[in-house]
């Protein structure tokens, strides 16, 4: 999923290489992107890379191959870079959710935070900031921000906010079992919790992601 910055750089990037064949340099792209310094740059291209949209070539100056097309999409993120104010929604920034050992949530209706429309489907749809670093294994990192759909059920192997026994809220993968359910981390240092179902309620279902570099 790409940042609006890394969104921009990519459109650049390719709509630089259209015109004149090869890439733009580091000075070029902190020029375009309006940014105060090359490590920027530098941050935005590797967020790049290591989502799989470009490749840098070593020993070549200005080596950059674009791998993914500006227009792809990578989970329901739209890449191109220019967001109008038409295409954005505005979502309730509910508060911060544990991403390890569960913590207090959805308690501050009065902040917001504008994403690109093309981030959400139908339904309604509620943001959360990550805190912790259980679920790194499936992309969630600490400080990410997630958005949410609101759901009171899932199906077993989704990634659900959890509300357990009406006070703490948490990020897990839900697994189902005969009478029970479990809170799966997706970092080995984490146990998997196991509760009743009626000391469990669903509040929603992971529906994106939003990393900031």
């Amino acid at each position: 999923m790409l940042t609006r910055k890394q969104s921009e750089l990519l459109t650049y990037l390719s709509d630089h290489m259209q015109q004149h064949d090869v890439p733009p340099s580091f000075d070029e792209m902190r020029d375009a992107l309006g940014l105060a310094s090359k490590s920027g740059v530098h941050r935005l291209v590797s967020g790049l890379e290591e989502r799989g949209y470009i490749r840098r070539l070593a020993n070549r100056a200005r080596a950059i191959e674009i791998l993914k097309p500006v227009t792809a999409a990578a989970g329901g993120v739209v890449t191109r870079a220019v967001e109008t104010a038409s295409n954005l929604v505005s979502l309730p920034l509910l508060g911060r959710i544990a991403a390890g050992t569960p913590i207090e949530a959805l308690s501050d209706p009065t902040n917001h935070l504008e994403i690109p429309a093309s981030m959400v489907g139908s339904g309604e749809h509620f943001a959360l900031e990550i805190v912790g670093d259980s679920m790194v294994g499936a992309g969630i990192l600490d400080g990410d921000t997630v958005v949410i759909q609101r759901a009171e059920t899932a199906r077993h192997g989704e990634i659900v906010v959890a509300l357990i026994n009406q006070q703490e809220a948490t990020l897990k993968t839900l697994l189902k079992e005969p009478g029970r359910v479990g809170l799966e981390a997706a970092n080995p240092r984490y146990e998997t919790r196991y509760f009743s179902t009626d000391e469990v309620e669903v509040q929603g279902k992971l529906a994106g992601l939003i990393r900031n570099y």
